[in-house]
């Protein structure tokens, strides 16, 4: 599989960046807007300076700053923390495991971003173009 998909692992790991950014962005979406199922589902959207307003916060605009390849390796990095904050917060008091707690989603987001802040944004960014033709660009 490396030698079909290896030459395309910088443009699979930019698709991959994108992507997260942007769901991790509907997260926020829901919580801001109350679009997309709202918070907890109810079509409503967070309090103002509330901890899942702050949270909507950092999901909206690190997903969209991720998702764009702008001060990716910053970005990513609140999302983590953010993430691992919200698993030890709303999931593993219940249970040990992810499996059996429902943090999957947040163990996952918060390992996922880690890895792209400590890879960077990748090709397909604006974090490219602004390091100009020398840079791994567009």
């Amino acid at each position: 599989m490396q030698q079909i998909l290896g030459p395309f692992g910088d443009r699979i790991y930019a698709l991959m960046r994108i992507v997260v950014g942007f769901l991790f962005l509907c997260h926020g979406a829901q919580k801001l807007f109350g679009v997309l199922g709202g918070v907890q589902g109810s079509g409503a959207a967070a309090e103002f300076g509330t901890l899942i307003w702050v949270a909507g916060v950092i999901e909206f605009f690190g997903g969209a700053l991720v998702a764009l390849g702008l001060l990716t390796g910053w970005a990513a990095f609140l999302c983590s923390g953010q993430m691992a904050v919200a698993y030890f917060m709303a999931h593993q008091p219940h249970a040990l495991l992810p499996i059996q707690n429902k943090g999957e989603l947040a163990a996952l987001y918060a390992w996922v971003f880690l890895f792209i802040a400590a890879r960077g944004a990748g090709p397909w960014s604006l974090d490219a173009l602004r390091r100009g033709p020398g840079g791994s660009g567009l």
